[in-house]
């Protein structure tokens, strides 16, 4: 059943409703395509009826039949907080990125986030320069490094963190992908830190998949005026983070 999961996710490339179809329908798979799939993968992988399969995307809604992974994904079963915000960060939310990442890394812990520009970009780095490991999610095929900009980034991730996609391949990222991807960043972390953020963004969906599954969300305040997707939030009842020992 894992190499028939492994089939359906390569071929539907890694859209869950048609995976999910395929499970159902229990739909009959080539042979010798699947020998030709195995044979063409680079990475590894793993199937949600994998042993080694994170614990944590089990509780999760739609968790992904299958995911792709270069690294070590052990990590995914350690003391992991998610960190989102905004691509186009203004210098304090990079910053702040770097410092809350880099001092939860002397801390032990493994920071969670999408390897896009910005926030996510500059928490995987924070991580790094605390001596510590980081996850990155990616809305792309895991073979497919996007943005082009964190080329450097992402190869340091493959070869000394991990890398994760529940797209094969080098597929391009379609608009939808982000979104979606966005439920596994929340569903890694034990809580959920936004950095920086306006009211309407892709950051507020991953908020939304948070909360849903029952994560504590923190927020590091900003100027009123600014971008205020976190003051919003803290004004709803998210807790306020003004140093990394409030999380705990």
């Amino acid at each position: 059943m894992e190499e028939q999961l492994l089939y359906y996710a390569i071929k539907y490339q890694g859209n869950f409703n048609q995976i999910y179809k395929a499970v159902t329908k229990n739909e009959p798979i080539n042979k010798n395509e699947l020998t030709k799939m195995k044979d063409a993968l680079t990475c590894s992988y793993t199937t949600i009826l994998s042993k080694d399969y994170p614990t944590r995307l089990k509780e999760i809604d739609s968790p992904p039949f299958v995911l792709f992974y270069y690294g070590d994904l052990s990590l995914c079963n350690r003391d992991c907080i998610s960190m989102v915000g905004m691509r186009a960060c203004s210098d304090y939310g990079r910053k702040m990125a770097l410092s809350i990442s880099f001092n939860l890394a002397k801390k032990g812990k493994v920071i969670v986030s999408g390897m896009a520009k910005g926030i996510d970009a500059y928490s995987h780095l924070g991580a790094m320069k605390g001596q510590g490991k980081t996850i990155a999610v990616l809305g792309s095929g895991i073979d497919y490094c996007y943005p082009k900009e964190n080329l450097s980034l992402y190869q340091l991730l493959k070869g000394e963190h991990l890398v994760i996609s529940e797209y094969p391949g080098a597929m391009i990222p379609k608009k939808e992908c982000f979104p979606i991807r966005n439920r596994i960043v929340a569903g890694l972390g034990e809580k959920l830190i936004v950095v920086e953020a306006k009211q309407r963004s892709g950051t507020m969906i991953t908020v939304n998949f948070s909360l849903n599954q029952g994560k504590d969300i923190y927020c590091v305040p900003n100027r009123i005026g600014e971008y205020d997707g976190c003051n919003r939030l803290i004004s709803q009842g998210a807790d306020i983070l003004v140093d990394v020992e409030d999380l705990f």
